[in-house]
């Protein structure tokens, strides 16, 4: 890269002193038993991710301070302190007791931005319950698929959201016992076969010790959709509250006055890890917005609420940026020091927008779903390469491997060569393996290397660039989806005889979903059918999952073994080279 496209740190740049000024020596230093050291554990022994992001504090000078400030347009912003989260997760926690949860056992959440979902996620963990997050945004299909395959057998969930999406699938979840109401109008629920929860909160003992859990007792399960087959359920264990707690102060720089910012939603991993729990590791208040993208909003509260720390995603930035620099104008952010993104690689440009802008550069970062935390980042107290991911953080070994016919794989220590991104285990939040699937889990590794998926390169100075995703899971408004999910839905329909998914660059969302459609015999394709199709999908999917376009195809390329060529889709749609189709069917 040209030294001139480097974005070099000054004084001017750090607000306040970084938690992270000394790359090598920090790196160095580091063990994780030493990070471990920094949260309290529990009295008995073992560690609790609900005990050290809310017990700790409520127990200690942080009680009255506001651990979230929940905002939304029609309704006066709420504090909730660390002292009544601790007491409402309390509740919670002996609600599912009463209910006969067991530790272990499943709790799904699938709601907005609202303060029950949060008491919810920390109640079910100070029980020793595992929470399961669900994007509000899912059909219903979707979310029976991850319910039945998390055997849940609690869902919390608001009235209008279950009348919606579950109510007609109740019956295809058996191990679903408990569906806990939120009233979206603050009455009490009264749907057959459900429980209205603030009946049940006001009826339960605040008093609850945290369940006696280790490190590896399970804590968390993302769903996450691969390429083909059903969504695949990533397990994190208690102990993985070491990583968010480090990697909240490595990588966000999050110090105890902040007013952080987390703008993913909680049914994502980002959301969960880094809307929840880190910063009330930290101590720190989370302005929490129950509404959806709007420019001037989002301005007004970085604005008016102070926001020290942003953390948010690709798409966001490029649809600020695609409303203009002429609105940001209007306002000031005098407090905002540290602005950070993540969900897909950041364009250079976006990352330039930020510094002529808002005043700051944006800083990306990668991970995913089964890293259970940030890996590697660029940080505040360091230049910036546009268009890097950044440097891997301390206690994070990553290197690019490349593959040997034997199976195992080699460390390319030649800088700027193309590889898979690799990392040595040993990080707390690295998951623990795929819910009942061991075969699936155990190809992700390859000796003391973790197997990224990722496509990548590192330049001579230690910094990691995105290359590729060495599948064909599709990228969209920092969703990641699985084309076999979509292309199932669509075969649904009467008309279609296949489908094939593939993910289109676009300039907002970084990908749409585009769906390539035959049909069966006695249908013709017309503007009306693909309509249809669309709105078919979106019923099933949701509008987050479901394509945006759709092309009708006599037949779809596909191997010799029946499988769809996706990749030969997408050459096709972009105008690619093709590469090698000596496994394409005859005609394809």
């Amino acid at each position: 890269m040209d030294s001139l496209s480097v974005i070099r740190k000054t004084g001017a740049d750090l607000r306040v002193a970084p938690n992270f000024a000394d790359y090598a020596g920090e790196c160095r230093a580091f063990t994780w038993d030493r990070a471990r050291a920094g949260l309290s554990g529990l009295p008995g022994g073992g560690i609790n991710i609900a005990h050290e992001a809310v017990e700790r504090h409520a127990a200690g000078f942080l009680r009255d301070k506001a651990a979230f400030r929940f905002l939304s347009r029609n309704a006066p912003a709420r504090d909730v302190s660390f002292g009544e989260l601790s007491t409402l997760a309390g509740r919670f926690a002996n609600v599912l007791g009463q209910l006969g949860i067991a530790k272990g056992e499943r709790v799904f959440v699938l709601a907005g931005r609202i303060p029950e979902l949060y008491v919810a996620v920390l109640g079910s963990l100070r029980h020793g319950a595992v929470v399961c997050p669900l994007f509000s945004a899912f059909g219903p299909e979707p979310i029976a698929t991850r319910v039945n395959l998390g055997e849940g057998r609690v869902l919390v969930t608001t009235d209008l959201l279950y009348e919606r999406k579950v109510a007609q699938w109740r019956d295809k979840m058996p191990t679903l016992e408990h569906v806990l109401l939120v009233s979206e109008e603050g009455n009490t629920t009264n749907i057959p076969g459900t429980l209205d929860l603030a009946t049940l909160m006001a009826a339960a003992s605040a008093t609850c010790a945290p369940a006696a859990t280790s490190a590896e007792d399970m804590a968390l399960l993302h769903f996450t959709s691969g390429t083909t087959g059903t969504p695949k359920g990533a397990v994190h264990g208690h102990g993985a509250v070491v990583t968010h707690h480090a990697t909240g102060y490595y990588a966000l720089d999050l110090h105890a006055d902040d007013i952080y910012w987390c703008t993913a939603d909680p049914g994502w991993v980002t959301g969960m890890s880094y809307g929840v729990i880190a910063p009330l590791l930290h101590g720190v208040t989370s302005i929490i917005d129950r509404e959806e993208f709007d420019v001037e909003r989002w301005y007004g509260i970085l604005q008016d609420e102070g926001v020290t720390v942003w953390y948010t995603a690709p798409t966001a930035i490029r649809m600020l940026m695609k409303c203009g620099a002429d609105i940001p104008r209007k306002y000031r952010f005098p407090n905002l020091r540290f602005i950070a993104s993540v969900g897909e690689p950041l364009n250079p440009e976006a990352v330039r927008w930020g510094k002529n802008v808002l005043g700051l550069p944006i800083h990306d970062n990668w991970w995913q779903t089964e890293t259970g935390g940030i890996m590697i980042a660029n940080t505040p107290a360091f230049d910036i390469k546009p268009g890097s991911m950044g440097r891997p953080l301390p206690g994070i070994d990553a290197a690019i491997v490349r593959h040997l016919e034997d199976g195992s794989v080699t460390v390319i220590e030649e800088p700027d060569v193309e590889g898979e991104l690799a990392l040595k285990r040993g990080w707390p939040s690295m998951f623990r393996g795929y819910l009942n699937n061991a075969e699936r889990y155990r190809k992700c590794f390859s000796g003391d290397w973790y197997l990224t998926g990722d496509l990548a390169k590192r330049d001579a100075d230690g910094y990691f660039w995105f290359v590729g995703r060495a599948d064909d899971v599709i990228k969209s408004a920092g969703h990641l989806i699985g084309p076999f999910e979509v292309e199932s839905a669509l075969m649904e329909h009467p008309a279609v005889a296949e489908a094939g998914v593939i993910g289109k660059p676009d300039p907002v969302v970084g990908e749409i979903v585009k769906a390539f459609v035959s049909l069966k015999t006695g249908f013709a394709d017309s503007e009306e059918l693909r309509r249809e199709l669309l709105g078919h999908a979106r019923k099933r999917l949701g509008a987050a999952v479901a394509p945006k376009e759709i092309a009708f195809l006599p037949t779809l390329p596909r191997t010799r073994s029946g499988k769809i060529m996706r990749r030969l889709l997408k050459a096709r749609e972009l105008g690619l080279p093709e590469g090698d189709t000596s496994t394409l069917e005859a005609g394809g």
